[in-house]
């Protein structure tokens, strides 16, 4: 009876070790190495201008490391799934968003690679006006609802001549900073991603160029006013760039250097010259 006992415990712990070997196998897979052999990096971003990542894949095959994106609809939510382990990257912010959503929300994630400059825009309904001297007291003009980009909107129709701002707050001024309207126009508020969508229902709206590309928007074409980026003459541009951000405690994980290094090739800057036509601008 107990040679029968023995027999059964071991055949236990062998069905045990089993069991661990296959639940270790597929933890292995979620960690990020697929059935190639390649390393899966994933990373978040937001909106349809991603070709970039395609050329930058392209680079890393010898490296045995592939890009995955995750796409999100939203700038609310990429850094809150990166905080929380649920990509290993984003890749959707300039470096001014990261530090004020650091701030607000306590995330320890950081920059660890310049990519792009997404100049701003003002779009036109081109039902209504043809220029910004056509924009006239009562129109609507949308800009994005974030704290920094809603700022970097209203410095740019600052810099169109429209209104005034307070120049204590910087780059970032609110509504209630507004000091003095050049023509009285009604300033409203909406998530990012939606402006070009609503652009039928107001006279105007500041887009940034990957949300005006995912849009079909050309701001060669189809833009009456841009953001200037030149550094010279712009000192905000700095803080403007767009990054690939880590969790704080991986900003040195070598795999995630080998991405930020074939992101910052001249390969991937011929991508983004050619496909998306003055969208973007590279920064490295």
């Amino acid at each position: 009876m107990r040679k029968v006992w023995r027999k059964t415990i071991s055949i236990l712990g062998v069905a045990i070790l089993g069991v661990s070997t296959l639940v270790g196998c597929g933890k292995q897979e979620t960690l990020g190495v697929d059935k190639d052999g390649f390393t899966v990096v994933k990373v978040g971003v937001v909106g349809e201008y991603n070709q970039q990542w395609d050329t930058v894949n392209e680079l890393l095959k010898e490296e045995k490391i592939k890009v995955e994106l995750v796409k999100f609809s939203d700038y609310a939510a990429p850094n809150r799934a990166l905080a929380d382990g649920e990509i290993d990257l984003n890749a959707f912010q300039h470096k001014a968003f990261l530090e004020n959503d650091v701030e607000q929300k306590g995330y320890q994630i950081e920059a660890i690679g310049d990519t792009v400059i997404a100049p701003l825009s003002i779009y036109n309904n081109k039902e209504k006006i043809q220029s910004v001297d056509d924009i006239k007291d009562g129109d609507v003009i949308l800009i994005p609802s974030d704290l920094t980009n809603g700022g970097r909107a209203l410095k740019l129709l600052e810099a169109a001549g429209l209104i005034e701002c307070d120049p204590a707050k910087e780059y970032i001024p609110t509504k209630a900073d507004i000091t003095k309207y050049h023509v009285k126009i009604e300033v409203k508020e909406a998530e990012s991603a939606t402006l070009a969508k609503l652009l039928p229902d107001c006279t105007a709206a500041l887009i940034n160029g990957g949300n005006a590309f995912t849009a079909g928007l050309d701001p060669q074409v189809d833009s009456i006013y841009t953001e200037d980026v030149n550094p010279e003459t712009n000192q905000a541009v700095e803080r403007l760039v767009n990054v690939i951000v880590a969790r704080s405690e991986e900003k040195d994980n070598e795999v995630y250097k080998k991405v930020v290094e074939a992101y910052q090739t001249d390969e991937v800057k011929k991508t983004v010259e050619e496909v998306y036509h003055g969208a973007f601008t590279c920064t490295w």
